[in-house]
């Protein structure tokens, strides 16, 4: 115990224990009570990587994470250390955890963290798919509904889209995905990382839910999708065009590079252009 309580965010690994890092087995050992996702789970873990846990052990978990969450914050004002680990992954990122963040931050207790595996990023890297720019959307709406109704929302986005999707709803989800961004959009479904039945299929989203449909995959999905080809700018009319080549060699260019400049400005091959403004 120390005079400030402190509450530690532990990325756990997936699925391999090798993944997990010397800081976060430092700190299951050390930590004064770890707020676990599923107690049982913690424990074999723990075993697996022969670490103590001397701390008490509670659990964390969606079901009481409400109700739990004010009790852990009198923790930390004795001055305890908190560590907080669910399944796998980053507690917080659509896992339990962010209403014990929230709550810490607003009390004045410091929140810091042994930053580890992450199912989004991990999926990601393995799609195949860009990476550069991409946004995360966690879990889809549960009814279907809702769910087509988000998914309209998003055909447009052009980022790479990454999700997490439930064994039991990803045929319908893969099949709405293809419903609203189109069946040849390129996809990966990642089963299972790191672990032993670990499987990636990348298909377009039409053959990923026939696929799906099929086989009824199981355990922890993550889906990633690429992103909307970008809009294409609508194709003036000729009389735009050739008014646009004009205005640019009013101002000196040639005509040549007048009509390379236009042709480039809308998307156009520059013998189209070039084609109407000698018509």
């Amino acid at each position: 115990m120390s005079e400030v309580g402190r509450l530690v965010l532990l990325g756990a690994p997936l699925g391999n224990p090798a993944d997990a890092s010397t800081r976060f087995r430092e700190v299951l050992a050390t930590a004064d009570v770890v707020a676990a996702e599923d107690t049982r789970r913690l424990t074999r873990l723990a075993r697996d990587l022969d670490v103590t846990v001397p701390g008490r052990i509670v659990s964390y978990f969606e079901g009481n994470e409400e109700r739990r969450t004010p009790e852990l914050v009198e923790v930390l004002a004795a001055g305890y250390t908190i560590a907080l680990v669910t399944d796998g992954g980053m507690p917080s990122v659509s896992d339990p955890g962010y209403r014990l963040v929230r709550a810490a931050i607003d009390a004045g207790f410091p929140v810091t963290a042994a930053p580890g595996p992450s199912a989004v990023t991990t999926a990601l890297a393995l799609s195949g798919l860009p990476c550069d720019r991409f946004c995360f959307e966690g879990f889809l709406p549960r009814t279907p509904a809702g769910r087509r109704s988000r998914l309209r929302a998003l055909a447009a986005e052009e980022r790479t889209l990454v999700l997490f999707e439930a064994p039991h709803r990803i045929a319908g989800a893969l099949a709405d995905l293809a419903d609203a961004f189109g069946p040849d959009r390129p996809a990966a479904l990642c089963r299972e990382l790191t672990k032993t039945y670990e499987e990636v299929v990348r298909r377009p989203l039409g053959e990923l839910a026939e696929w799906a449909a099929a086989g009824d995959p199981r355990g922890e999905i993550t889906l990633v999708v690429a992103g909307a080809p970008p809009a294409a700018a609508a194709r003036p009319d000729d009389d735009t065009l050739r008014a646009a080549v004009a205005e640019r060699e009013a101002a000196g260019l040639s005509r040549r590079d007048a009509i390379t400049e236009v042709a480039t400005g809308y998307g156009l091959r520059r013998r189209e252009v070039y084609t109407i403004v000698h018509s």
